[in-house]
């Protein structure tokens, strides 16, 4: 078992309490490691750090931040088989899921580094003679970056990449259920020599640590992945300073399969969207609708496709398509969820089950015969569940696909571009997929609306998040 370290102000360090918390392989449930219980008194000190350095770190060129970028990149890339390794241990993912994370890790330091001459101003003609108006943007200051557990070395990059090459500095708190993939990439930060307070990382319970940072007036913007609770409980500790928040909190993403789609292609592309990272993606397809006139022959390419899902131990196979679920609570959540919709009307027509008895496994599992009104049709499952309704008329498609608290992503599978170009348009959902699976770009930007969230990241809008306009007013008197 590895004692985990906690990174602040450059120094490597356990919690100010002594206490741990431990981490288990959610295949196995053995306890893989153990992560020191951080304290309010280690936020302040996380705080304090990344405080004094944050000018520094501002009035350093924006081309000279992208060079620490560029090297905390190929530090990643050094140590690509460890990081591997701990996601697939401590989250479950399957070997493809985890080398796609720790590659675009990478990839989107880089990415982020690119935008350093990119961050730019205007210059506006005033109303009054003689003055010009000058809008410039300038870093927002210290960022409290809230990990989720789902993808825990990726969202790293999408909060510290973008917080960085704006001129901010932070402290970062990973899940405490996949916390030593964060702890490890302190040892990149530190090997790199990242000036010390730029990057602090703060381990324990979101409880604790999440609310002080957000409750901090050393905070200037708390940006938060997560589940609405959290989201809600981040708010209000914000609240009091009022400091900016920046919150990305799940979704009900919708897919509707026109009667006109390729039926095999729509059907690969919403099983891939639904069991990726083991049905534990806020933007995964969790519900969808099926045109009555093809809703048979749908249904069954399906469930053959979702029947052939292999379930296991990643870190024993690596041919399985899907791993465990993170935790006993996410499990005993899925199982609660499809037994709820069995018993309003749905008929199980695979899955359903746990598979075996040791491990948060789960079945691909697919359900018929739901309708509008059922718990599953509005409730995050987040595990490997498709829910099926036939709907007459893409009006009807689209009113209940609209019908959710979420407001995240959303898919449509038609070979009519009016249709696909219509439904886009009038769905209310951040992202719109057409014709492919659900999975965002990074030079997109992942946001969403309701209750899925304010604000956003990737991209050029994404670095806007850490960002203030000032404006300064010009009287030259030439007179």
């Amino acid at each position: 078992m590895k004692d985990l370290r906690m990174y602040i102000d450059g120094q490597f360090c356990q919690s100010s309490n002594d206490q741990w918390i431990d981490v288990l392989n959610p295949s196995t449930e053995e306890v893989i490691s153990r992560q020191p219980n951080g304290t309010i008194e280690d936020v302040n000190r996380a705080l304090d750090a990344a405080r004094a350095a944050q000018k520094g770190w501002a009035k350093t060129p924006a081309i000279e931040r992208a060079a620490w970028l560029k090297k905390l990149a190929n530090g990643i890339r050094e140590r690509r088989e460890e990081f591997i390794d701990i996601i697939m241990r401590e989250q479950g993912k399957t070997i493809t899921w985890a080398t796609i994370e720790v590659d675009v890790t990478a990839e989107y330091f880089d990415y982020m580094a690119s935008f350093a001459r990119h961050i730019e101003g205007e210059i506006i003609p005033s109303d009054r003679p003689n003055e010009t108006i000058f809008l410039t943007k300038k870093p927002i200051g210290v960022v409290a970056g809230i990990l989720p557990w789902n993808f825990p070395f990726f969202l790293i990059a999408r909060k510290a990449g973008a917080a960085l090459i704006a001129g901010c500095t932070i402290v970062i708190k990973p899940s405490q259920l996949t916390p030593e993939n964060c702890t490890v990439f302190g040892e990149v930060v530190d090997k790199v020599g990242l000036p010390k307070g730029v990057i602090n990382i703060v381990t324990g319970k979101g409880s604790v640590i999440g609310n002080e940072m957000a409750g901090s007036p050393k905070i200037d913007i708390v940006s938060v992945t997560g589940s609405v609770g959290a989201g809600e409980s981040i708010m209000a500790a914000a609240s009091k300073n009022i400091t900016k928040v920046s919150l990305e909190l799940g979704g009900k993403a919708p897919a509707i399969v026109c009667k006109d789609a390729d039926l095999e292609k729509a059907a690969q592309w919403i099983v891939d969207s639904r069991i990726g990272n083991n049905g534990q993606i806020c933007n995964n397809a969790e519900r969808v609708y099926v045109d009555k006139a093809i809703k048979k022959e749908f249904t069954d390419i399906l469930v053959k496709k979702m029947e052939a899902v292999k379930v296991g131990d990643v870190c024993k196979d690596h041919t399985v398509d899907m791993g465990p679920l993170v935790e006993a609570r996410a499990l005993e959540s899925v199982t609660e969820k499809v037994e709820r919709a069995i018993k309003q009307g749905a008929r199980l027509l695979c899955g359903g089950h746990r598979v075996g008895d040791k491990g948060y496994f789960y079945a691909a599992t697919v359900l018929d015969n739901c309708t509008q009104d059922m718990d599953i049709i509005h409730e995050e499952t987040f595990g490997p569940v498709i829910p099926l309704v036939e709907f007459d008329g893409i009006d009807q498609a689209i009113q209940w696909a609209n019908d959710c608290e979420y407001g995240l992503a959303s898919s449509v599978f038609t070979k009519d571009i009016d249709t696909a170009t219509r439904v886009a348009r009038e769905l209310e959902f951040g992202e719109t997929y057409i014709n492919r699976e659900h999975f965002e770009a990074m030079q997109g930007f992942h946001a969403g609306v309701k209750k899925s969230g304010i604000g956003g990241a990737d991209g050029k809008h994404g670095i806007e998040e850490y960002l203030v306009t000032h404006v300064t007013y010009l009287d030259t008197h030439y007179e």
